[in-house]
């Protein structure tokens, strides 16, 4: 009986020791190690060298043995330079025991995709004989990239997306214009689709161009010290961004006009920060384009000659005889209002700065390296043409014969950037507007915030990062320095009300619109050409924005990441209950929209309105629910 029982526990031992070496070795199995001639060039996400990598020993002993960096499931490469000393080390990638006997004398990659995981994730270098080497091995480590995958892989339902679609599709079908989506979550683009258009065409970008130029440039800079946000802008462009103002007493002022000579010195005082945060005091727009602008009041006329009107513009005039020219409508840092005169400044701030075209800067340090195909300004001018890029004004910039001015286009605008101020008197290249992109392209780049990098391409550090993202301390908690944030439902047209209180983003006139949600590690990138219709009311430049784009659901942001968040981590027989009933709502929400729009218009609408036509929309889409009754 005893030799039975020591028989079967010796089975016991083995099986048990077999089962642990087996799950040990399917550990190792999944991590490839190979030997390279040479290291890959570029930046990264860290370089660290060890035994103590960061670079002295005191009382936190196991500080210097220990590593970790952003990553994502299912992709990531390590790079190893082993110096020729070292005889022995072991190795560890979260937790997990990798077998280093043969990593020797050489460079290696190591693939340690089968092992990351979305977040943090940390090397363990020790026991590195001879013990009293210094740097013997170096480990590169890149930054994430987005690669293909699936909504499933990411706990994303696709039932919201279906809505989504549906919407759009319906909206379409009653004369909304075209969109596009893309979403990128956990370094995977989980999805992407086109209505009306294809997933490649590009579209006008307008003020989201803000962001993913003069932002992402001015963050690179300041990581790379090449600019400070305290940089005053005289030191950056001259004196004569002061000195040659002009006296404008904008109506605005009333009767607290500060002066000329106060006005000159507050202009003279402005940083990179005042102007980057909305803040520096210029008006909303210079107008420098059209002769028949009220400078004074601030409104489009007929009969006023503009005090800042620049003749034949070209971007050296409009800064000199423009921007240079302008003076400030309100006292720095006392107030935020959103003008295309900061970034139109920031952007030849850049090209100042770098020495550089603001495109080629752009496309040398961030596009081209990424690898993004569908990104650019002045796209036929780069290997698009016209059918490559999705439409905008029906008539030129006329407002269907609302505004007139000397040169406007009255053509159908495809392929050329609309902004008025972008096109006559910054050549299609501005800080301000001026990008075409597709959605996939754009969100790949929009991903550079949540990690600072792509691949081996180093562009800013979380902490520069952080000091963009934050509120901005003179009490606008909506902003950061450039980006738009939720910040706790300021911004739900935009973010939707699910979205974290961090997310950032921006939108841009044309239709356009992009957020980061750090939390979630998400971006979505949602593209329209909601203005490519005609305008609803020509009675007077009072409508002259009147866009029947506008009326559709497709165009009000919001209701994108607003269904998306519906299905992150959920039970779908309880999503597929609440987004029917959601539908229904929203048609009822069409329909007091319509009830109060009917009101105002005091008459019966003419049955090929927009808000008619937006209405069936939406109703064919709860119809399609079952929620119609």
């Amino acid at each position: 009986m005893k030799k039975l029982i020591l028989v079967v526990l010796a089975i016991l031992i083995i099986i048990g020791i077999g089962v642990g070496i087996s799950r040990l070795n399917k550990k190792i199995e999944v991590v490839n190690v190979s030997k390279m001639d040479n290291m890959i060039t570029g930046t990264w996400q860290a370089e660290v060298a060890f035994p103590d990598w960061k670079g002295y020993v005191d009382d936190t002993l196991a500080m210097n043995s220990m590593y970790s960096f952003d990553g994502v499931k299912d992709q990531g490469k390590l790079y190893f330079t082993i110096n020729d000393e070292v005889e022995s080390f072991e190795l560890f990638f979260n937790n997990t025991k990798i077998d280093s006997t043969d990593m020797l004398n050489g460079i290696y990659e190591v693939d340690i995709s089968k092992l990351a995981k979305n977040g943090s994730n940390t090397i363990q270098v020790c026991n590195i004989i001879p013990n009293n080497l210094k740097n013997a091995i170096t480990v590169n480590i890149p930054y994430p990239r987005v690669f293909d995958g699936t909504l499933e892989e990411v706990g994303l339902s696709k039932k919201p997306f279906d809505l989504i679609s549906d919407i759009i599709n319906a909206d379409i079908e009653n004369g909304f214009s075209s969109a596009q989506l893309a979403v990128v979550k956990d370094g995977k683009l989980v999805y992407q689709n086109a209505w009306g258009q294809t997933n490649d065409t590009l579209y006008d970008l307008a003020s989201v161009t803000k962001m993913y130029s003069v932002a992402y440039a001015i963050q690179y800079l300041v990581d790379n010290e090449k600019i400070k946000l305290d940089d005053k802008i005289v030191d950056i462009l001259g004196n004569e961004f002061a000195d040659d103002i002009i006296e404008i007493k904008f109506a605005s002022y009333k009767d607290d006009y500060p002066g000329f000579n106060k006005i000159k010195e507050w202009k003279s005082n402005l940083t990179v920060l005042d102007v980057m945060m909305h803040q520096a005091g210029f008006p909303d727009s210079g107008h420098y384009h059209n002769q028949k602008y009220d400078a004074v009041n601030q409104r489009l006329v007929d009969n006023v000659d503009n005090l800042l009107y620049v003749e034949n513009a070209n971007k050296e005039k409009t800064l000199k005889e423009g921007i240079f020219k302008t003076p400030l409508i309100y006292e720095p840092g006392t107030k935020t209002v959103y003008s295309d005169i900061d970034y139109m400044l920031l952007g030849m701030v850049v090209e100042k700065v770098t020495g550089k075209d603001l495109d080629v800067f752009l496309s040398e340090t961030f596009w081209e390296p990424m690898g993004l195909t569908h990104i650019t300004y002045k796209p036929l001018e780069h290997g698009f043409n016209k059918e490559d890029c999705a439409p905008t004004e029906l008539n030129g910039n006329t407002r269907d014969g609302l505004v007139d001015f000397p040169g406007i286009r009255t053509y159908t605008l495809q392929g050329e950037v609309h902004d008025e101020e972008a096109y006559y008197t910054m050549g299609g290249v501005s800080g301000h507007a001026g990008l075409f992109a597709n959605a996939t392209d754009l969100a790949k780049l929009a991903s550079v915030m949540l990690t600072g990098g792509y691949g081996n391409n180093k562009y800013f550090s979380k902490n520069t990062r952080d000091i963009f993202i934050s509120p901005q301390a003179r009490g606008q908690v909506s902003y950061g320095i450039g980006w738009w944030r939720e910040a706790d439902d300021k911004r739900v047209w935009f973010f939707g009300s699910q979205s974290p209180e961090n997310c950032i983003g921006h939108q841009g006139w044309t239709g356009t619109f992009t957020m980061i949600d750090f939390e979630n590690n998400m971006v979505i990138v949602y593209l329209t050409n909601s203005i490519n219709n005609h305008i609803v009311d020509t009675s007077s430049l009072d409508t002259a924005n009147d866009f029947a784009g506008r009326y559709y659901t497709s165009s009000t942001i919001g209701f994108v990441p607003q269904i998306i968040y519906m299905g992150l981590d959920t039970n779908e027989d309880d999503l597929e209950v609440a987004l029917k009933s959601l539908i229904k709502d929203m048609a009822n929400e069409k329909q007091k929209q319509f009830e109060t729009k009917a009101e105002k218009n005091g008459k019966p609408f003419e049955e090929d309105h927009p808000i008619l036509k937006a209405k069936k929309a939406i109703d064919d889409v709860a119809e399609k629910y079952g929620m119609n009754k």
